[in-house]
């Protein structure tokens, strides 16, 4: 007989969330958005960081070493998160200290949380993130209540029945029900006007059609109450950041345990347990331990400064591969035949230039980067990426080298003829002027050899115009598309 899960919560004394939205811009105008971000009080982080405020992002709480980020990654991996202009490839962050109260409500249950500060990631490729960080005001809250405010801040457009009614209060008596507008409208308005937005689509799957549920990724660092013993069913509830039902009860989205177990098994990370257990997903990632934030001072900081550019890293992964599955899902293969071109230069300087196996030079940094491909599923999705890329180009070729095969059949056809007629039964007749009458006199050969001329005349001239139009059709093209490189 199956066992009935145990939902029993835990108390969180203290943690440390963060929400990761990930948004389309165009790369273009990277220089213009860091000079709007620049006026608005954001500060673009480099490893020297002069003047930067990196350790107040959490206010203080740990110590994020810069000396530490600089040899936590290897060298090729280093120079793409960390350039030191914005004129430089690479992901250029931006960060702001917020220190702003809010209340969030849902379910009849009240949060108040302090907005601690905001990341704003100009990645490559025209990808960008904005990343919130939140800490919880109250105290030694059920894990129940933890991961339901988790559960409805996350969700960026509340469609869905369970995500409906929550409101964010503002101390200046604004009130948002959408949390894609509390953060664009009133945190992060300065780049606002950089985001692409499809108009065909509406709410913020418009900005980011291969977004795969409008849920921002959640990362969270939870203090839970000395003495705990972390069970199977919480370090699932945890992992798919299950809160409460709309009974108000506390929720787990599965009731066998050989399937929580196998799950388990698959995404979690347990190299310091019982102290600290690591579970990744494909939409949370979470640190949970049983001691006090004076005791894990290295720990957190690492969750703050190495382990969020490794995620970050990961994360970019998955939404390019899944940017160019949307992209080719969207072809006219015996149209398209540039813009798969360009797909193809897309994934392979993509797959050269940021897509690494390894990222860390550290046994624990390769452990999580391993982690994060599982819950992510990259191996599998840029197989699926290649593969179909490969067979659509190769399809595209065979049809493209079929039309070429069928002119330059014509052509040759309408150049033998030609030659074995030599133009010779009308070319006297064109050397000076020929009138009507007289070519209304021609015979059947004479007609023959006229509308052959002036059919493979008027097929080189349509290829190499067409030729020509191609080679000035593709320039433009990749002036407007979107395939920001």
């Amino acid at each position: 007989m199956t066992e009935v899960p145990d939902t029993k919560d835990f108390t969180v004394e203290d943690g440390y969330l963060s929400f990761i939205l990930p948004f389309a811009y165009r790369k273009k105008q990277i220089r213009q958005a860091a000079t709007a971000l620049g006026k608005d009080g954001f500060h673009f982080f480099t490893l020297e960081d002069p003047g930067g405020q990196i350790n107040d992002l959490y206010e203080g709480s740990a110590q994020v070493s810069q000396e530490e980020l600089d040899q936590y990654f290897l060298p090729y991996v280093e120079r793409k998160i960390f350039p030191p202009t914005v004129e430089e490839y690479g992901f250029h962050r931006f960060y702001k200290i917020i220190g702003e109260e809010f209340v969030l409500t849902a379910d009849g249950e009240r949060y108040p949380f302090r907005f601690m500060s905001l990341d704003v990631t100009l990645g490559p490729f025209g990808i960008a993130f904005l990343t919130s960080r939140i800490r919880l005001l109250d105290k030694k809250l059920p894990l129940s209540s933890v991961l339901n405010f988790m559960q409805h801040f996350r969700a960026t457009e509340n469609k869905l029945k369970e995500e409906k009614g929550s409101v964010i209060y503002c101390d200046d008596g604004k009130e948002f029900s959408s949390i894609h507008e509390f953060l664009l409208d009133r945190l992060a308005s300065a780049i606002r006007p950089f985001i692409i937005h499809d108009e065909r689509l509406t709410g913020y799957f418009g900005s980011l059609p291969y977004f795969e549920d409008e849920r921002m990724f959640v990362t969270s660092f939870l203090f839970a109450e000395a003495g705990t013993e972390f069970s199977d069913e919480q370090l699932f509830r945890i992992g798919r950041v299950d809160g409460l039902s709309p009974e108000g009860e506390p929720f787990i989205s599965a009731s066998n345990m050989s399937y929580i177990r196998d799950y388990l098994d698959e995404y979690l990370h347990d190299r310091w347990a019982p102290d600290l257990y690591t579970i990744a997903t494909d939409f949370s990632y979470t640190n949970v331990t049983t001691k006090s934030p004076e005791e894990m001072q290295r720990p957190l900081a690492h969750f703050m400064g190495t382990h969020y550019y490794n995620f970050l890293l990961h994360y970019f992964y998955r939404i390019m591969l899944l940017r160019v599955s949307f992209e080719y899902s969207r072809l006219k293969w015996d149209k398209d035949e540039e813009y798969l071109k360009r797909l193809i230069e897309l994934i392979t300087i993509f797959s050269s230039w940021y897509y690494f196996k390894h990222v860390s030079v550290r046994q624990e940094g390769r452990e999580l980067g391993l982690l994060f491909r599982r819950a992510f599923n990259l191996d599998d999705l840029f197989q699926e990426v290649r593969t179909t890329l490969d067979e659509l180009y190769r399809t595209q070729e065979n049809a493209a080298a079929n039309r070429m095969n069928l002119l330059l059949f014509f052509l040759t056809v309408f150049t033998v003829i030609s030659g074995i007629y030599g133009m010779n039964l009308v070319i006297e007749d064109w050397k000076d002027d020929t009138s009507l009458t007289e070519i209304s006199s021609y015979g059947l050969f004479e007609w023959t050899a006229l509308l052959t001329a002036i059919l493979g005349i008027g097929m080189s001239i349509y290829l190499f115009f067409t030729y020509l139009g191609r080679i000035v059709w593709r320039k433009l093209k990749r002036k407007l598309d979107d395939l920001d490189f």
